[in-house]
C-alpha cells in the first residue's frame, strides 16, 4: 500500500506543478548539525542570528516534529528565459535576482505544497499528520533535498540537478506516515570551479563553502546598517541578491522551462534614479506580493545608492545627493558615499 501511496502521491505532485520529488527520513542528515554548528562557530552566517538561536531544530529535522516518520521534498522550477547577466552591464539601471522577478515563491509554493498535503491525508486517512514548510522554518532544506535524491550540494553549497539545474525552489511536507525513501543523490561538480570564479566578493573560502558575510545575496537582503566599504564597490548594480553563481553553473543546460506564470519577470530591470525616489508608502506599493519587499524601503534604497556610487554616472550624483540628509543613517551614509564616488 505505501509503495502504491508512493506513486500516486508523485503523480499528483507533478500534476500541482512540482518538477520533481523525493523522499527521505526525517534523520537522513546526520552530518548536518555539526557542520552548521562549524559553520556558526566561525561566524559565517553575519547577522542572522535566528540561524544560530535555531540550530537544534535546524540541524536535526526530527526534533523539529518528533512525530514525523518521512519527509517529502519537493522542487519547484522558476528558470529565466533570458540571461541574468546581461543587466550587470546596464549601469543606470537596478539589477534584482531571478527569484525576486515574479511574484513570493513563499506563497506560491506553500499553496501547493498544502493542496498536495490535503490529497495526502485524503488518500493516507484522517489519521495522517503533515506539516507543510518553505524557506521560513528551522529546515535544512538542501541537505534534506539531496538525502532525498533531489541533487546534490555543488561548489557553490546551492543543490544542482541532472534534471533540473540550478534554477528551483524547495518545499517540504513532514508527514507521520512511514513511506518508502528515495536513495540519496550523487553528483559531482568535477573540477569546474566556474561559480567559484564568477562570485564578485569571493565568498567561498573554499569549494562547497560559503561566508555569508562576504555574499551579495546577504549583504543585499540580510545585512542591516552599511555594508563594509570595501564591499560596496563590489556589489556593482545588485540591489537585491545576486545570480552569478548560479547562472554560469554549466549544469544548467539541463534546466526545465519555468511551468508557473507567476514566476514570469514582472519586476524587470528599473532605472537606479526611479528606484531612488520611493518613500515607504511607492515601495510597498510598487513591491507588493513581491520577495523584495519584506527588506523594507530602507535597506532598498540603501542598495540602490550603492549601485548609483558605482555606476560611474555623473548624472546620478544629484539623485544620490537628495538623499544625504534621509532619517535613516544607512541610507544617509549610502547617499555621501555615492555622491563621493560620482564627485
Amino acid at each position: 500500500m505505501s509503495a502504491d501511496l508512493r506513486a500516486r502521491l508523485e503523480a499528483q505532485a507533478r500534476a500541482e506543478g512540482f518538477a520533481a520529488m523525493g523522499i527521505c527520513a526525517p534523520d537522513a542528515i546526520p552530518q548536518a548539525a555539526g557542520r552548521l554548528a562549524e559553520y556558526v562557530a566561525k561566524g559565517r552566517h553575519g547577522q542572522m542570528g535566528w540561524m544560530a538561536e535555531r540550530m537544534h531544530w535546524r540541524g536535526d529535522p526530527a526534533a523539529l516534529w518528533p512525530e514525523a516518520r518521512s519527509v517529502i521534498m519537493l522542487a519547484e522550477v522558476y528558470t529565466p528565459e533570458t540571461d541574468p547577466l546581461a543587466v550587470l552591464e546596464q549601469r543606470d539601471r537596478a539589477a534584482v535576482s531571478v527569484y525576486a522577478q515574479g511574484k513570493d515563491y513563499h506563497d506560491i509554493v506553500k499553496r501547493r505544497l498544502k493542496r498536495l498535503g490535503r490529497w495526502l491525508i485524503d488518500a493516507a486517512g484522517q489519521g495522517t499528520g503533515i506539516k507543510v514548510f518553505v524557506d521560513t522554518a528551522p529546515v535544512m532544506e538542501k541537505p534534506l533535498a539531496a538525502a532525498a535524491g533531489l541533487g546534490w550540494q555543488g561548489k557553490h553549497t546551492n543543490l544542482l540537478s541532472r534534471d533540473m539545474g540550478s534554477w528551483f525552489f524547495l518545499g517540504a511536507i513532514f508527514t507521520t506516515l512511514d513511506l518508502p525513501r528515495d536513495p540519496p543523490a550523487h553528483g559531482t561538480c568535477g573540477s569546474c570551479t566556474a561559480c567559484l570564479d564568477a562570485c564578485p566578493t569571493g565568498a567561498f573560502p573554499a569549494p562547497y563553502q560559503l561566508d555569508a558575510r562576504r555574499c551579495i545575496s546577504y549583504l543585499t537582503i540580510e545585512h542591516k546598517g552599511p555594508v563594509d566599504a570595501e564591499l560596496r564597490p563590489l556589489l556593482g548594480n545588485r540591489i537585491y541578491g545576486c545570480d552569478d553563481c548560479l547562472a554560469v553553473c554549466p549544469w544548467n543546460k539541463f534546466a526545465q522551462a519555468a511551468g508557473e506564470i507567476g514566476y514570469q519577470p514582472r519586476v524587470g530591470a528599473p532605472l537606479l534614479a526611479e528606484l531612488a525616489g520611493l518613500d515607504d508608502a511607492a515601495f510597498r506599493a510598487r513591491f507588493a506580493g513581491s520577495p523584495v519587499k519584506r527588506i523594507g524601503r530602507d535597506r532598498f534604497v540603501r542598495n540602490v545608492l550603492y549601485a548609483i556610487g558605482n555606476s560611474g554616472l555623473p548624472g546620478l550624483r544629484a539623485v544620490a545627493a537628495a538623499l544625504v540628509d534621509d532619517p535613516d543613517p544607512a541610507v544617509s551614509d549610502a547617499a555621501r558615499w555615492a555622491v563621493a564616488r560620482l564627485a
